[in-house]
Parts: structure tokens; sequence; C-alpha cells
């Protein structure tokens, strides 16, 4: 175990679904965004990231889906490179902003990642219609973005991340734009579909500790630059977890442990 930030439930370190050993990122022109990150992740687990901007939150996120390359250290997912984990379809990302085609239907937005690996037009339409209804739009595969709330853009992009079935979802933000009543709503709902299959590995930033307590397994708490992962705060109440939750001593507790670890 390293700096007791092992994933909770395993009997060893190679069982770590993510794995960030000594993790660093320096960009060219001399800045460095995270220095000695150490963090496993088990399969199955939902972690949030909170820190002060520009901790370097997203840029974890860059190297796990591969988009950036980190500079020193070691990272892995289930065993591979993040970019070989990306061509395996084992990993899909939610933005803060929906990034839906605009001149594109609901159901053809949602269809995209299985179009774009090849899938046939009627298995990739079935499991593009079986998640719009995991997220309550299935009455929707005809409307273009510019017809829907934010909040319904934000539930397509969503179906869109999980048609492919992947075993780790990033999300960076994804509810950060929303007013706080959708806000809460999507997160009961994030954590319903989630809850449907918790082999999925979910990995979400978020400025709102609130959100964090509310939604997370485990909340990582982040250093401001250079980055670093300062402190593990375990969420020790079980899910399923309903509005009740949000009112309850443990929850105001473990709020005030996350929010003193960030002053510190």
């Amino acid at each position: 175990m390293r700096n007791g930030l092992t994933g909770q439930g395993r009997s060893g370190e190679d069982q770590a679904f993510v794995r960030m050993s000594n993790l660093s990122k320096v960009y060219p022109n001399g800045t460095v965004a995270l220095n000695d990150v150490n963090l496993d992740i088990s399969e199955g687990e939902f972690i949030s990231f909170v820190g002060p901007s520009g901790c370097g939150k997203s840029t974890i996120f860059k190297l796990i889906t591969g988009l950036s390359g980190h500079t020193s250290g070691e990272l892995s997912i289930l065993g591979l490179t993040p970019k070989e984990a990306r061509k395996a379809n084992n990993t899909s990302f939610v933005f803060q902003d929906h990034t839906l085609l605009p001149w594109s239907t609901v159901i053809d937005n949602v269809m995209l990642p299985l179009s774009l690996r090849g899938d046939s037009r009627k298995e990739s339409r079935k499991e593009a219609e079986r998640v719009l209804e995991m997220v309550g739009l299935r009455d929707y595969t005809k409307a273009l973005p510019r017809m829907l709330s934010g909040g319904m853009k934000m539930r397509v992009s969503i179906a869109r991340a999980l048609v492919s079935k992947p075993k780790l979802l990033l999300m960076d933000e994804p509810f950060a734009a929303l007013d706080e009543i959708t806000r809460q709503s999507l997160q009961d709902e994030l954590l319903s579909i989630w809850q449907q299959d918790r082999s999925m590995t979910v990995l979400f930033v978020t400025h709102n500790v609130f959100e964090a307590v509310f939604l997370s397994s485990r909340v990582a708490v982040m250093t401001p630059r250079p980055g670093k992962i300062s402190n593990i705060v375990p969420i020790d109440v079980p899910y399923p977890r309903g509005e009740d939750y949000r009112t309850t001593a443990r929850f105001s507790e473990l709020v005030g442990a996350v929010s003193k670890s960030l002053n510190h």
C-alpha cells in the first residue's frame, strides 16, 4: 500500500484497475502541472477529485484518456497504457460542455461512438435506445439539441458515453453549468445508472464538495499546482443514497472533512 491510497476491498496491488504511480506532468513551457501523484483505484469505485482551479484535476483525465502524455511515473488502466485502453473502447469521457453535434438528432448523437467503430446501424440504434431509456429521454430520439434544455443535453451526452459500455467513465465537471435542482436530479440519475452496473468505474471532477460527498465512494483532495493528492476521504455511507442523505449529520461531517482537507 502506498501512502494509504490503495483502493478499498483489494487484497493486493496487482488488482488495481487504474494505477497512478509517481505520476508527473511538466508542460513544454516548464509549467509543472502534476508532481508525484499516487493513487490506486479498484474496479467499480466512484472517485471524485476536488481541489483549487489549476491543480491538475483535468490534466489527470487527459493523461488517463491518452490525450496527453505524462512526463514521468507510471499510469495504467487494466494493465494497459491509456492509448491501448482507449483503442479497446474501455474508456468514455463526459465533458463540462455537452459537445453534441447540433445538426444531428438525439439518437444519431448517441449512436456516434458505435458508428465510428463500424457497428451496424440496427445494433447501434438498439443500444442507443437502451441508454436513452436509462437517462429518461426515450421520447426525444428525433429532437435536435437546440430543442433541449441544458439538463437534457447533458443527459444525451451521458447516454453517448454509456452506449459503448465503457469499463471506465471519466466526467469532468459535467453538471457545473446547471441550476441546483437540475444538478441534484442528474446526480441521482447518475448514481442510479452506476448502481445498475457496478463493474463500471467512475472518475469525477468537481469543485462542489457537496456533490463529491453525495456521489463518491472516496474523494481525492488535491493540492494547488503542482498538483498532487494530499488526502483521500473515504465516504463510508452505503449505496443507494437518496435525498435524505443530504440532510444527515454524517453528510455534514463528511463535507466538513473534505473542506478541511482543501484548506490545509
